[in-house]
């Protein structure tokens, strides 16, 4: 069997009566197959990418990269009204260009259904004193 494919039994923390009742198929199967060959597809052009910036600059260059983009996506502000921006990661990675669903569609945060996040729970578990997920962001 399919190491990948095995529910584990233990380490499930995960609060039923906030967050409602956890679905095991979500962990086991992706929602649709065309995001599984759309994040493969993603892995490969970066992977083409990396290749090719090491054969013209070298191989340290894309290990630079790769520390630059650690650092930048480290910066965030605590759980609260103000989602974290993070513009130099998205400057970095060509994401600027890229025209999202968010942009056509609004932004979800903008949604009647949002829940407005517990700063105190966002906080634990970031952390490490709490465990599920930061909050629950739709109803």
């Amino acid at each position: 069997m399919d190491s990948q494919k095995m529910i584990p039994l233990e380490g499930r923390r995960d609060d039923p009566l906030r967050y409602g009742i956890h679905g095991v198929k979500s962990d086991i199967i992706e929602p649709h197959p065309l995001e599984s060959a759309y994040h493969s597809s993603k892995v490969r052009q970066e992977d083409i990418k990396r290749k090719i910036l090491m054969n013209t600059y070298g191989a340290a260059f894309p290990m630079k990269m790769e520390l630059d983009r650690q650092i930048l996506a480290k910066f965030q502000r605590p759980s609260g009204a103000i989602a974290s921006s993070y513009v130099g990661l998205e400057a970095m990675t060509g994401t600027l260009e890229s025209f999202g669903f968010e942009d056509y569609l609004n932004d979800p945060r903008d949604s009647e259904s949002f829940r407005p996040v517990d700063m105190h729970h966002g906080m634990e578990v970031r952390l490490g004193l709490s465990k599920g997920p930061p909050h629950p962001s739709f109803m």
